[in-house]
């Protein structure tokens, strides 16, 4: 920058208007070509506790403040087996709760071309992923069948695999062709892309409790760079095993009555949830043009790593600044025309005020007592939903 300004610093004044206008010129052309280009929400669809099974339902719940943790149900394990209140006891878990879904081993497998044998051994995070993707696009107004041969990407964030390990207790006499592509967490992007016959991208993304977003992220960056012209950014989670809550027990990270208090004095930890989010996304220019239906709109989207922290699972509040400004810049906004965030907040000790002086810090500033920002977390009512 010192060795432009001082090649520019004698230039006549017409001169440097004309470059001015140069300049101008050049950055609306980078902006055109999409590197910051609003990306538009065309489709939606979901399957989270409490009957939530599409996005009226799920909205109604919430505006109802309905609680939908429950004591986990007889065909997830035996419950009765596996608790104790006593943290340090082996083999058990402190909390008899989550957050669940109905009929996780319902699929219509013959809408995708799948044979029952193959189905059985498919992860039900696979079966969700293909039944609320079709919802989704069906929600967008976009008959899948169309795509076939299109760029269309997929963006899946997914981290748990109950299942396989499910299905790897049953013995190795058990075994058959279907259980390594039905449990394989790259598989359950891929199998969309398959299903639907797309040829952009397909990634699945496990980054533990920012796997969606992540996913999200990532798909807005592919439309921008014109790597595909459609993206689905998808997120899952199944609760099949009690071997995870337990060790999450040991961590002393569950809530013993089941539910995330976030935000409160009394937030001692959180509770788990399940379910499948998926969103439609498009380019808004092309959105616009192409009269889709626009339920929202990402501006900006950054995504970074905590470093060094108390611990490895312990939030970073410098870190969690610096992402904030990154999507704020990412997408032109200014703070103040923030009026709500839908956080992390889990409902821990430690993660939550990391998480409130963070938001405090780069929106909260300047505001007056009848502009404050509004934040909240709806794993009060659903839980914590993991990887979606």
């Amino acid at each position: 920058m010192s060795d432009f300004l001082q090649r520019i610093k004698d230039l006549p004044q017409r001169r440097l208007v004309l470059l001015a206008a140069q300049l101008q010129e050049r950055l609306e052309a980078l902006e055109r070509s999409g590197a910051s280009e609003p990306i538009a929400v065309i489709g939606v669809a979901c399957r989270f506790p409490g009957g939530s099974d599409d996005p009226e339902s799920y909205w109604q719940m919430l505006l109802d403040g309905r609680d939908a943790i429950s004591e986990v149900p007889s065909d997830r394990w035996d419950i009765d087996r596996f608790y104790d209140p006593d943290w340090e006891a082996d083999g058990k878990m402190a909390t008899r709760w989550g957050g669940f879904i109905d009929d996780v081993d319902r699929f219509d497998a013959r809408l995708f071309g799948i044979s029952p044998r193959e189905a059985v051994n498919m992860d039900p995070q696979q079966r969700l992923l293909l039944e609320s993707t079709w919802q989704g696009l069906e929600r967008a107004g976009i008959a899948p069948a169309s795509l076939e041969g299109t760029t269309t990407g997929v963006f899946v964030g997914l981290s748990g695999t109950d299942y396989f390990s499910l299905q790897m207790r049953r013995g190795l006499g058990m075994v058959d062709g279907y259980l390594a592509s039905g449990g394989a967490p790259s598989v359950a992007s891929g199998r969309i892309a398959y299903a639907l016959g797309l040829h952009g991208p397909a990634l699945t993304v496990d980054t533990a409790c920012s796997s969606s977003l992540v996913a999200v992220d990532l798909a807005v960056q592919a439309l921008r760079r014109g790597r595909c012209d459609l993206a689905i950014g998808a997120g899952v989670n199944v609760i099949l095993s009690p071997w995870t809550t337990i060790a999450l027990s040991k961590s002393q990270m569950m809530a013993p009555d089941g539910r995330c208090k976030t935000f409160s004095a009394q937030a001692d930890g959180f509770v788990r949830g399940e379910g499948c989010g998926v969103v439609v996304l498009k380019r808004l220019a092309d959105a616009v043009r192409d009269r889709d239906p626009i339920i929202g709109v990402v501006r900006g989207s950054a995504t970074n790593q905590d470093g060094r922290s108390n611990g490895l699972t312990a939030p970073n509040g410098p870190a969690q600044r610096a992402v904030i400004q990154a999507a704020l810049a990412d997408g032109g906004i200014d703070p103040a025309d923030v009026g709500y965030v839908e956080t992390h907040g889990t409902g821990t000790k430690l993660g939550d005020p990391i998480e409130v002086q963070a938001l405090g810090a780069t929106l909260g500033r300047g505001r007056s007592p009848a502009d404050r920002l509004r934040i909240g977390s709806v794993k009060t009512n659903v839980g914590h939903l993991e990887s979606a």
